[in-house]
């Protein structure tokens, strides 16, 4: 067998960018939440208040990606990426200089859209920066970036508002953002003419029903989080209605922002659905194993960081050696085992012992966060890789917005699953037991999910290829 050609200079560069783009991306969603403790001493605000420079940026990420990415194929990709990455640059620096807590949060808002672009854009540009047998590698590099600035934020945060202040989780952007606007612009490849198959039109209603119905169920999942009460069921309502009127507004138009034959391809519809179902549970290790850290081993805040540190440690090892094991064995084949490495990760720590300690917790959590990020990379590869140049800017729009409702609704899910285990867990009075009771029934019902996601792969596989 000839060993496998080096990338020409181009694509490495193109990649470099990319790699930039999403690690900025990541960085914006985890770097600001360690100072919010700091911001409602400068701005004298309640956690109620300041918790809006986290949710604007969640929310406008959220409830924008899918349009831009719509947008970025009917009228230049690199085009619109150039513009995010301007604003999100400038956005930051506004954040730096906020004078008022209402001014930091509409920059935020600002920002996020800027950051909505990026991520919508980014897996997009993969099928025409590198060649096709060298997909998975470029997808891994990627996941292995993101999976970098996720881990990195709240570090650096700390380390940043220690030296510098504030101010400093958002000037860190400045520069990053001036050299990837230099990078993309050198770099990634122009856009492409008009051509027949974009059409002219933009579906703005659909754009402004589906942005309303994503706001909602995001607000209902965040909002009075641990206390749900009349306004979540509103937002539920209100999301659920917007779903369906979304769902039949768009098959009445001529350009709608999502065809939604797309969902009937087996190879993106089941991409999707497991997207959010691994994502689902690989949030239940976030949530939960702070609470069953301190409860059960009794660790400071120190010692529950380093050992949540593991697991976004062992995902960025993952992703790169991850995309090179799908560029040759397949994407199929490494989806399904990573996920029967999930299984085996979740399963484990539904029925752990307490005796097993620190590590006993560990071992598991490993499998489930390396199981992860290897099957992201096989299913970005497989959903990513024949998809139509005129799609792409929406297909990966579409990826990015499973993986963060899988965050959301994991957050508020397996929160509660966990809380629910605690207290019927508790007859012995022990906080010991009663996390112990609540990390196994959380991860009893992430079991049941992982197991879903594997069933759920197969059968799309297979009905892709009977056709």
């Amino acid at each position: 067998m000839s060993a496998p050609r080096p990338l020409a200079a181009s694509a490495r560069w193109a990649l470099a960018s990319l790699s930039l783009t999403m690690l900025m991306s990541a960085l914006g969603t985890s770097i600001a939440n360690v100072g919010l403790p700091t911001l409602m001493h400068a701005f004298a605000a309640s956690f109620e208040d300041v918790q809006w420079v986290v949710l604007a940026y969640l929310l406008a990420i959220t409830t924008l990606i899918v349009s831009v990415g719509r947008l970025g194929d009917q009228f230049g990709r690199r085009r619109l990426l150039l513009t995010g990455l301007l604003l999100f640059t400038l956005a930051s620096l506004l954040c730096a200089f906020a004078p008022t807590l209402p001014v930091l949060i509409l920059a935020r808002g600002a920002q996020g859209l800027g950051g909505a672009i990026m991520m919508a854009l980014t897996l997009a540009f993969v099928g025409e920066a590198v060649p096709k047998e060298k997909t998975g590698s470029a997808m891994g590099l990627l996941g292995t970036t993101s999976a970098i600035g996720t881990a990195l934020g709240p570090s650096l945060g700390g380390i940043l508002i220690d030296l510098f202040g504030w101010p400093a989780l958002f000037l860190v952007n400045v520069p990053l953002g001036l050299v990837a606007v230099l990078l993309v612009g050198r770099h990634l490849p122009a856009d492409r003419g008009s051509s027949p198959a974009r059409p002219g039109r933009f579906d703005l209603p659909g754009t402004l029903l589906l942005a309303l119905t994503l706001a909602a169920y995001a607000l209902a999942l965040t909002l009075g989080r641990g206390h749900p009460g009349v306004l979540n069921a509103a937002l539920l309502a209100t999301a659920l209605a917007g779903g369906v009127l979304f769902v039949l507004a768009e098959s009445r138009v001529a350009s709608p922002l999502i065809r939604l034959a797309l969902f009937r391809n087996p190879l993106l519809g089941g991409g999707f659905a497991t997207s959010a179902l691994v994502t689902t549970i690989v949030m239940a290790t976030l949530v939960v194993g702070p609470f069953y850290l301190t409860a059960a081993f009794a660790l400071d805040a120190a010692g529950v960081g380093l050992v949540m540190s593991t697991g976004p440690i062992v995902a960025a090892l993952t992703g790169f050696p991850a995309g090179r094991l799908v560029d040759r064995f397949g994407a199929d084949r490494m989806g399904v085992a990573a996920l029967v490495v999930m299984v085996v990760g979740t399963a484990l720590l539904a029925a752990l012992p307490a005796q097993w300690g620190i590590a006993g917790y560990v071992v598991p959590l490993l499998l489930v966060t390396g199981g992860y990020a290897a099957f992201q990379t096989a299913n970005n590869t497989a959903v990513m890789k024949d998809v139509a140049l005129d799609q792409r800017g929406l297909v990966s729009a579409l990826l990015n917005l499973s993986r963060n409702l899988g965050l959301i609704t994991g957050a508020a899910l397996m929160g509660a699953v966990f809380a629910l285990g605690s207290t019927l867990g508790n007859g012995s009075g022990t906080p010991a037991s009663a996390a112990q009771s609540g990390l196994h029934l959380t991860f009893s019902c992430a079991t049941a999910l992982v197991v879903l996601a594997l069933v759920v792969t197969l059968a799309c596989r297979a009905a892709a290829r009977r056709h």
